[in-house]
């Protein structure tokens, strides 16, 4: 696993260098469109790709886009996208961790 997938980023960094709100994130991932890792005390850890992925679905949502108009986008994604998003939802809804290597 690269660095831009571990999941290890808390909440407060990822305010910082998405420009977000924690309000806006927790909105994002409740309309599943990101998905962080919890830890056993339930904070939200996510990766760099997540903050990638932040970043662009907050300016495609202020370009006018509607959520559900970048979820249907995700069905178009290339194989290593989606294996990384469903690993993501699959991590999120299990809490579970991904294997070392």
């Amino acid at each position: 696993m690269d660095y831009k997938s571990k999941k290890v980023i808390g909440m407060g960094v990822i305010t910082e260098l998405t420009g977000l709100s924690e309000r806006q994130v927790r909105y994002y991932e409740s309309k599943g469109l990101v998905f962080p890792e919890r830890t056993k005390g339930g904070s939200r850890k996510y990766s760099f790709h997540d903050v990638e992925r932040l970043v662009e679905v907050a300016s495609k949502l202020e370009d006018g886009w509607r959520i559900q108009d970048i979820k249907d986008c995700e069905k178009r994604l290339s194989t290593k996208q989606r294996d990384d998003l469903i690993r993501g939802q699959l991590n999120s809804a299990f809490r579970t961790y991904p294997p070392k290597k």
